[in-house]
């Protein structure tokens, strides 16, 4: 379950970073027809990778702590 918690939390954060930082999805958008919607990608794109790398930090803390506590036994 940890480790399910943490992949998704860097696949995700790896998604809206691609989408952030580079232009494929404007071009995707564009492409289909959609490019209207570019204006609100800051809205959802920021906040969408604030929280996948809040859950990456979270699933990291809590598989460390799992960790010491199984070494501590």
């Amino acid at each position: 379950m940890r480790d399910k918690l943490l992949l998704t939390g860097v696949i995700g954060t790896v998604i809206v970073a691609l989408c952030c930082f580079t232009p494929v999805l404007v071009i995707l958008l564009g492409v289909v027809g959609l490019s209207a919607l570019t204006g609100v990608l800051d809205y959802v794109l920021i906040p969408a990778l604030a929280v996948f790398v809040l859950l990456t930090i979270y699933a990291l803390v809590r598989r460390n702590r799992s960790q010491q506590e199984h070494t501590d036994v």
